[in-house]
């Protein structure tokens, strides 16, 4: 969150994947940095709900998610594309590429 708050960002955080889902419904987001690996529901499917939720209110412009994670195999890829997520930054990260997403998908 710091390095996010450091280059200029508002930041809000959800303690699990079904908080993410439900901040989405309410909320209006630029970007969204999902954890794979959370309580409730975990990164993958809150990314799926994101997704059937722009479909269900035909929002044209999908918000970008960006997964969050240290697993980052060919197979932790495709299913992170397979849920709807369009990127991924691996874990530890560092600020330059927090910059580099942002640069990505022009937020």
């Amino acid at each position: 969150m710091l390095n996010l708050n450091n280059l200029g960002h508002q930041v809000d955080i959800a303690n699990n994947g079904k908080e993410a889902v439900e901040k989405f419904e309410n909320g209006n987001y630029d970007l969204i940095f999902m954890d794979v690996q959370m309580p409730e529901m975990d990164g993958v499917h809150a990314s799926k709900k994101i997704r059937e939720l722009e479909n269900k209110y035909e929002i044209t412009k999908k918000i970008p998610i960006i997964a969050m994670t240290a697993n980052t195999s060919k197979d932790d890829r495709k299913k992170y594309v397979e849920a709807g997520m369009d990127s991924y930054i691996s874990k530890p990260f560092k600020q330059k590429e927090l910059v580099e997403i942002f640069k990505k998908f022009a937020v």
